[in-house]
């Protein structure tokens, strides 16, 4: 049965089994073992801030799963590059440059990461300056990459405001990888539109339009909701029927997917449609999904229907 068949009773049990979904909701856990060592940074956004005169430097870092290198090793390299330039677009910044931290049992691997890295780096105009490759004798492979980046001004995971719009930006032009829930908009996209769709939301958050927000990453919309309203101590209501969503591609599916170009953003309802031109005039899908409320809950509607989740 097609998951828009699907009540919401049962979409709802759907994403209560998603691996990726129930970590994201269990995110605290995993914060709780770092935070003596954070020296009093805030825990959960996208980079981490460092103040520099009137501007911040934002530092993104990301490790691939070794299932994923091992599987998909050309695309590995590309995600690691492109998920830390989503993180720092995410919060407001330009990326500066990057570095990779890489250990292969074998030339042959390392040679088809290093191609992916490369292919990112130069569609997006992001150098890789350095970084620390290992070729091993054996076991599984590693691999990981940071970005530097740098922000006039910040959105964040942390500055949720009750009454705002839940806006949902994503790129709908891409095609699934393979059979993984990730829904590819860059590897076949043309380099000059990468380079200017990754500048949209630093763009959006110098206008003072918007200053919170998350990039759509691993657990989906769902998941990615679910951290930015633990980091604000807020709630949301997530209108399923409203989101963006490409033509063909199921609910379910679309609910724990991971695109390569997506956003959710807390705007004051007086910007909303400010803010869905401004994607616009790029091409992006950008639509009110739901609301943001003080009640520390998380509501899914499906027209008529409600549920609270998880």
């Amino acid at each position: 049965m097609n998951s828009d068949e699907l009540t919401l009773a049962q979409l709802v049990s759907f994403l209560a089994g998603s691996v990726s979904v129930k970590e994201k909701f269990n995110i605290r856990a995993a914060y709780e073992p770092a935070k003596d060592l954070a020296g009093g940074t805030r825990l959960g956004d996208d980079c981490a801030t460092i103040r520099d005169g009137d501007w911040w430097l934002l530092l993104a870092a990301e490790g691939m799963l070794p299932s994923f290198v091992a599987d998909d090793p050309w695309f590995a390299g590309y995600s690691s590059v492109m998920v830390n330039l989503s993180d720092v677009a995410a919060m407001g910044g330009r990326p500066i440059a990057i570095v990779d931290v890489l250990w292969t049992p074998g030339l042959n691997q390392s040679g088809q990461i290093w191609e992916g890295m490369s292919a990112a780096s130069k569609a997006y105009d992001v150098p890789i300056v350095g970084g620390h490759t290992t070729v091993t004798k054996g076991g599984s492979p590693f691999l990981a990459a940071a970005v530097l980046g740098k922000a006039r001004r910040l959105i964040t995971s942390f500055d949720v405001k009750p009454g705002d719009d839940l806006l949902v930006a994503v790129d709908l032009r891409g095609e699934w990888r393979r059979e993984k829930p990730f829904w590819n908009a860059s590897t076949g996209a043309p380099s000059e539109r990468l380079r200017a769709d990754l500048n949209l939301v630093p763009a959006l958050a110098e206008t003072g339009w918007c200053c919170a927000g998350k990039d759509i990453s691993n657990g989906g919309i769902v998941g990615t909701l679910a951290m930015l309203l633990e980091c604000s101590s807020a709630g949301a209501e997530l209108w399923l029927d409203q989101l963006p969503r490409p033509g063909g591609v199921d609910l379910a599916r679309w609910l724990i997917s991971f695109p390569s170009f997506g956003y959710l953003l807390s705007v004051s309802p007086e910007y909303s449609e400010r803010v869905i031109a401004h994607f616009a005039s790029r091409e992006i899908a950008c639509g009110v999904a739901g609301r943001f409320i003080s009640a520390r809950s998380l509501l899914l509607c499906y027209g008529a229907a409600r549920a609270r989740f998880p």
